[in-house]
Parts: C-alpha cells; sequence; structure tokens
C-alpha cells in the first residue's frame, strides 16, 4: 500500500475544511479558490499559496485605485483579506506567521471599508469577559438603523460574514461583525478567551451599540455554527438583544468531539487551555438546558442542514423546541451542509429579510408573532 506524503494529506484535510462552497459562500472569489486547490495540490503550502493570492489581489486592488475606479479596487481589497484569512486558518496561536497574515486579512478589510458609504469602523469593545473586536458597517443614508451582531464558530472568523452583512445593509440594517471572546482579533491580540461569563461579554456588546448616537435601539443577534449556540446563549441571558439566529448551531458545542476527537485542537485555544482533556472537560460545561431555553423569549430563528456532521440536526432541533419564544421559525436543508453554505443566497435573504421584519418596527411591516414549525 503507497503511503501518502505528509503535505497532500495535509492539502486533503485543509480542504476538507475548507470546502468550496464555505469559501465561496463567504466572500472568497471562485478563482482564487480554484488556483489556492491547484497549488497546494502540487505541495505548496496553504498559508503561501493564500498569501501569493491575497498578494496578487492587492496588487489589482491598489491599480484600480490608482485608475480612480474605487468600486473595483474595493472588490478587490475585499478578495485580498478572503485570502490571508483562509491561509491563517490552519495556522497555530504560537506560529508568528498566523498573526502575520491575519495583520494582512485586517489591513486589507480595512481599506475595502475605507472606500464603502459609510466607512466601515473597527470597534474595540471592553467586557467582562475581555476585549471584543469588530467592524461596524453600517447602511449609506439611514438614520439610526437597528444592528445585527454577526458572530462565528470555533474557526469563523468575522470577516467570513461580511458576505452575509451585505444583505443586511441593503435592507437598512446596521452589522456589527464580532470576533467574540476566544476568536479571532479578540484572541490573537487582545488575549480574550472564552469563559462562562461569554453571555455578559455580549451584552456589553449590545449595550455598546444602543448607546452609540448613530444606530438605534433594537440589536439582534446572528450566529453560525458555534457562535449559532452563543447567539443562543446571549438571546437567553437577558434584554440585551431582540431577535437571534442560530445558523448550524447546538444545544452542546463539545458534541463535536464525539465524532472528530482531534479538534480539540481548536478547542484550545479558544478556551486558553492547553491540556485536551481539560479543554474537553471544559468545553462540556457549555450548554444551553431546556431551563435557560425557556428565557429565551424574542423572536427566534433556527437554520439546520440535515446531513450536518459537525452538529447534528436534533441538537439544533432541542434548542427551537426547548425555546421560549412565541414567535419562532424553524429552516430546514434536506441537501444543506453545515451553516448551509451550499445554499448562501437562499440563506442570506431568508435572515435578512426576517431581521428586517423584526427590527424595523417603524416600517409597519413586522408581522404577528408565530411559530413555524
Amino acid at each position: 500500500m503507497t503511503e501518502i506524503p505528509s503535505w497532500k494529506a495535509a492539502a486533503e484535510a485543509h480542504k476538507r475544511a475548507m470546502p468550496v462552497q464555505r469559501l465561496v459562500g463567504n466572500g472568497m472569489d471562485f478563482a482564487d479558490v480554484s488556483e489556492l486547490y491547484r497549488l497546494v495540490d502540487t505541495g505548496r503550502p496553504w498559508d503561501e499559496a493564500a498569501e501569493e493570492l491575497g498578494e496578487r489581489n492587492l496588487a489589482r486592488a491598489d491599480a484600480a485605485l490608482a485608475e480612480g475606479h474605487t468600486a473595483t479596487a474595493r472588490d478587490w481589497y475585499l478578495f485580498a483579506s478572503a485570502c490571508f484569512r483562509v491561509g491563517q486558518v490552519p495556522l497555530a496561536d504560537t506560529e508568528p506567521r498566523k498573526r502575520e497574515l491575519y495583520r494582512k486579512l485586517i489591513a486589507a478589510f480595512g481599506a475595502a471599508g475605507a472606500l464603502a458609504e459609510p466607512v466601515t469602523e473597527h470597534l474595540d469593545v471592553d467586557t467582562p469577559a475581555g476585549v471584543v473586536s469588530g467592524w461596524l458597517l453600517r447602511p449609506a443614508q439611514v438614520r439610526n438603523p437597528p444592528t445585527v451582531v454577526i458572530v462565528g464558530g470555533f474557526d469563523g472568523w468575522r470577516e467570513e460574514y461580511h458576505l452575509g452583512a451585505t444583505y443586511l445593509l441593503d435592507r437598512g440594517i446596521a452589522a456589527f461583525l464580532a470576533d467574540g471572546p476566544g476568536q479571532g482579533e479578540s484572541r490573537l491580540f487582545h488575549g480574550s478567551r472564552m469563559t462562562p461569563g461569554v453571555d455578559e461579554a455580549f451584552g456589553t456588546v449590545a449595550e455598546t451599540l444602543r448607546a452609540d448616537g448613530r444606530l438605534g435601539d433594537r440589536v439582534g443577534i446572528w450566529g453560525n455554527s458555534m457562535g449559532g449556540f452563543l447567539a443562543g446563549l446571549a438571546a437567553s441571558a437577558g434584554e440585551g438583544f431582540a431577535a437571534c439566529c442560530v445558523n448550524g448551531g447546538t444545544v452542546r458545542p463539545a458534541e463535536i468531539l464525539d465524532r472528530y476527537p482531534r479538534f480539540i485542537a481548536k478547542v484550545g485555544p479558544l478556551l486558553g487551555i492547553d491540556d485536551p482533556e481539560q479543554a474537553r472537560v471544559a468545553m462540556e460545561r457549555f450548554r444551553l438546558t431546556p431551563e435557560r431555553l425557556a428565557r429565551l423569549q424574542v423572536p427566534l430563528l433556527v437554520l439546520h442542514g440535515r446531513p450536518d456532521r459537525v452538529f447534528l440536526i436534533e441538537n439544533a432541533r432541542a434548542l427551537f423546541d426547548a425555546a421560549g419564544s412565541p414567535d419562532k421559525r424553524w429552516a430546514e436543508w434536506p441537501d444543506g451542509d453545515h451553516c448551509v453554505y451550499n445554499r448562501s443566497h437562499e440563506k442570506h435573504v431568508l435572515v435578512a429579510d426576517w431581521f428586517a421584519d423584526r427590527l424595523l418596527a417603524s416600517t409597519g411591516r413586522v408581522p404577528p408573532p408565530r411559530s413555524v414549525t
């Protein structure tokens, strides 16, 4: 039996973790995805190949900007940021190169945001669980819009959800792309970790956004993957959020370790625990019990794909069934992969319209409470 070269095994593992539908559905150019796959199949390290593509897109952005093509430059900066983001994902926190690529993705995303109207802003929010770093995107010419906090999962980096945020902007809703405690910039550059008080961190974020005179007083939260668990946790903590969307979530994030024990490598950095067994025990403490979910009274939207093996559909259904909200909706895709990446546009319009109906009260388009099963 021929042994598979280590570089080939690594390339295949990265492609399984970051399939085409996830990368394209979350903002990477399809041509870049194809080229990335081709390069790693020839033996190029994943991070080097992605960085090369990112640098190429940066050069395109700079050239377009020099010619006065602002919209084109913005697109290339976003594609560059996506390449740098994808490149750093497999690297360990201890590798200096991870921070190097992350700084590049922040710079490229910020360059794109500087060309938007209004300008995308970088915000650091001090919370009881540490700093939460994020990007505030406001719709143009909309006064005091409601805001939706968007959060990812174990390795879902906030810029990955920019594409979904644009659907909210189109409907007059602001978005705050957040790296929660233990995620992304909040972890890498501020040392924030996910602790049992993480719900208080998101409550502080909501309070900060409501206190911003440019924004309205209604704040929703949209969590993806493990971020769906965080969204449910935050929405059931009190009155901080006016609506909650759980996409690809669960009542027990540690369930992923039942099927993929090696994923503990992602859990440890999130929690700030080096010992794998201690990290597993600590992760098991994060659960949404029926008693806790009964306190989730705000409008709730739960989305899930039936074939999802990261978080099983029955655990997402348990979240939905136990939630105390009188206005809740369940959306299921028979062919949906994790976070329904393979139905990107269909998912995004459903979520954006749902938030618009519930947060834009002044439009008179808010439907009566209902339960859809």
